[in-house]
């Protein structure tokens, strides 16, 4: 067999699924639990009354009898009440990008502490809140917590894990993060009920209970043996590799993660090295897959379920229980992912919930605009078409929490060398969060004036990322993290830009 030949066999490192990476990836993957349950707490709380009457008084008033909108599409279209979910996404922009220099030289476990303690503040700050100034510095502190925790966890996961189960246990961190939607679905039904309608505060000051777990958890975990080798502890890195492989034949992994430390250390700018023109595959991924992640059109499809329900019959609780209804289908339908992503492999799950998601959003755009047209006002909708569509919205969920929900987390914590795994990972959260923030402040203003043709504008891009799938990202099922860059030189069209790099580099020597 030739040199070449030998390089583009992927090493088969010996190791087993020990119990102490299982435990140790689980305890870190319960870093989404934070960000989950913000993200399902924040819209359940936004559409309880005494919530509304309190701070966002203007959108009551439309939501309620005082002053009724006829305008389905336009209902809550209020800039203010969406800065109250947004600005979360602006903070943790801002943390995710001073993590990647905390995650890179204290090692990912102090910025997970970090994070979690982050979380803890903001989530009591909300529960406590007398004033909107109150409720927006306790969300951009969780947005901080939600930035270092996005920013380091998935990193963390990927060094931890066996290369053969390095996907599987990485989308542990979604399916904490839809564990986490669902249950503060579930807790906004039950506290919208209580305390005289206080009960957001409950459910919004409830979110410091699994940071602190995550805190706790964090201060156990051990830092993965990348880590260590970086922050120059190579004994303590050795026997950290024996516990979490089961096997004292580490030699090889070892070496090949010294050597990428030794790389890692002649890197003095890793922003700078990471627009190298060699590094321009994974870069590219960097940036478009957590854009699209969130272009997917989740939330418009989220937005709807209340309307579909109530017509159902479920009366004036019928949006908190839409989504706690909803809500379940994630954390099963991860968990589906879990099982059969290192099997089936990456692109196949990508490619297949981007076909589903499609159709699905195709049947509710054609649904809607039956049903309100374009002026909002609702027509008569058979309960029996109601059920359809709200299974129709079921299986869209389904499609997006086994693809491109965890996959949009662990591609670009798995693409990357170490000597830039950290920069990138930061530019990965950056983008997802800019992007959030978008959908998030002006979505309902796009819905205002789309209406249903914003499921055409969000349709197009599922198909344009669903074709970048398709031709540009390769497979990276199995493939050591240290061996990664073998892929994108075998690829038909990165292989070529890789060469052509190559004959560049070897012109100017």
């Amino acid at each position: 067999m030739t040199k070449q030949a030998i390089m583009d066999v992927p090493t088969k490192y010996p190791g087993k699924l020990t119990f102490r990476v299982v435990i140790t990836c689980i305890m870190a993957a319960s870093g989404g639990l934070i960000f989950g349950y913000d993200h399902g707490v924040s819209g359940g709380v936004t559409s309880m009354d005494s919530f509304l009457k309190r701070f966002f008084p203007s959108v009551y008033e439309k939501e309620s009898n005082v002053k009724p909108s006829s305008n389905q599409y336009c209902k809550f279209n209020s800039q203010i009440l969406t800065l109250f979910t947004s600005s979360l996404y602006l903070s943790a922009l801002v943390a995710g990008l001073g993590a990647s220099n905390i995650t890179r030289m204290l090692g990912r476990r102090a910025t997970m502490i970090m994070g979690g303690l982050f979380f803890v503040s903001g989530a009591l700050l909300n529960g406590l809140a007398v004033d909107i100034w109150m409720l927006i510095v306790g969300r951009l502190l969780l947005g901080f917590g939600i930035g270092c925790a996005n920013q380091s966890v998935p990193i963390y996961v990927s060094e931890m894990a066996p290369y053969k189960y390095r996907g599987a246990l990485n989308m542990c961190f979604q399916l904490s993060i839809t564990i986490g939607i669902f249950s503060a679905n579930l807790f906004n039904y039950y506290f919208s009920k209580i305390l005289n309608g206080e009960g957001w505060r409950l459910s919004l000051g409830l979110g410091a209970v699994p940071a602190l777990i995550f805190v706790v958890g964090s201060f156990c975990l051990p830092d993965s043996p990348n880590s260590l080798v970086t922050r120059g502890r190579h004994e303590d890195a050795r026997k950290e590799l024996v516990k979490i492989r089961g096997t004292d034949d580490v030699d090889a992994e070892f070496r090949d993660i010294v050597a990428a430390s030794e790389a890692s250390a002649k890197v003095t700018h890793p922003w700078k090295t990471l627009l190298d023109r060699k590094y321009r595959p994974q870069l590219v991924f960097a940036v478009l897959i957590p854009f699209f992640q969130q272009f997917t059109g989740l939330n418009v499809i989220t937005f709807y379920a209340p309307i579909l329900f109530r017509t159902i019959g479920f009366g004036s609780q019928a949006s908190l229980m839409s989504s706690a209804i909803i809500g379940s289908f994630k954390p099963v339908s991860t968990l589906i992912s879990i099982f059969v992503v290192d099997k089936f492999g990456r692109r196949a799950l990508f490619l297949e919930g981007g076909v589903q998601m499609l159709i699905c959003q195709i049947i509710m755009a054609i649904a809607i605009a039956v049903t309100f047209g374009t002026s909002g006002n609702p027509g008569t909708l058979p309960k029996w078409y109601a059920i359809v569509v709200v299974g129709v919205i079921c299986v869209y969920v389904s499609g997006y929490a086994w693809s491109w929900g965890p996959l949009g987390w662990l591609i670009p914590s798995e693409i990357f060398p170490l000597e830039i795994r950290s920069a990138a990972q930061s530019i990965t959260v950056s983008v997802n969060m800019i992007s959030t923030f978008f959908i998030a402040q002006f979505f309902t203003s796009m819905l205002c004036h789309f209406k249903f043709g914003l499921f055409i504008f969000f349709g197009c891009f599922v198909v344009i990322m669903t074709i970048v799938i398709y031709k540009f990202l390769p497979e990276t099922k199995g493939i050591p993290l240290e061996e990664m860059n073998m892929v994108w030189q075998k690829h038909p069209f990165w292989g070529k830009f890789l060469e052509s790099e190559n004959r560049i580099q070897t012109g100017k020597a």
